[in-house]
Order: structure tokens, then C-alpha cells, then sequence
């Protein structure tokens, strides 16, 4: 069975993405309506991947509150993303938001 690493770089108490809650939960999202942080959205979105995917997928955040690394600066440089930052184990995707949909469909890929 292969196993996928999805990483989340972000600010912990910055917004999990450009736009704010909608009622629609767009981002598949309902423990974190209303929060609108990345430190309530992450939880959140681990649960829901994992009832998904179960064993399938591990994540990982990292948070940039301290520092930030030297590899999420030359991410930021080639691939000028807006963050949260997602990486499907360990490559770089185009999602700039915390959503079960989107990043799905790269979990889904990589599977």
C-alpha cells in the first residue's frame, strides 16, 4: 500500500486561504467554519483526508510563526505561491488554500 505526505507551510494564525469562510464550505470543510485560521483548518483537514484515505495519507504542518526555512524560501521563489503552501509528497501543488476537494485531486493522483 503506498503511503502519501502531505505538507502544509503556512502561519498559524493567518487565514488558511485568499477568501474568506463561505457558507457553501467550498473547502469541504465544517469544524473550522468561522475560524478562518490555519491553526483550526489544519486539524480539521487531517481528519477529514484521513477518513478519506485512512493509513493512506500522513500530514505534516509546518509552521513559519518562528522562522522560516531556507527550502520554503527557494519554494516561495520558484513558484511564487501565495500560503498556505500544500506539497503532495513533497512536490510543489497548485492549490494556495486549505480545501478537501483540491487537494484531493492530487492525492488522488499521486495514488
Amino acid at each position: 500500500m503506498k503511503s502519501i505526505s502531505v505538507e502544509v507551510i503556512g502561519y498559524t494564525y493567518r487565514p488558511c486561504g485568499p477568501f474568506p469562510c463561505d457558507k457553501d464550505r467550498s473547502c469541504g470543510l465544517e469544524e473550522c467554519f468561522g475560524k478562518e485560521t490555519l491553526a483550526y483548518a489544519f486539524p480539521a483537514l487531517e481528519k477529514a483526508l484521513k477518513e478519506k484515505y485512512g493509513d493512506k495519507v500522513s500530514l505534516t504542518l509546518t509552521s513559519l510563526d518562528e522562522s522560516v526555512p531556507q527550502r520554503v524560501i527557494d519554494i516561495v521563489k520558484e513558484y511564487q505561491l501565495p500560503i498556505p503552501i500544500i506539497l503532495v509528497d513533497g512536490k510543489v501543488v497548485p492549490v494556495g488554500t486549505i480545501s478537501v476537494p483540491k487537494i484531493s485531486e492530487f492525492i488522488d493522483l499521486a495514488l
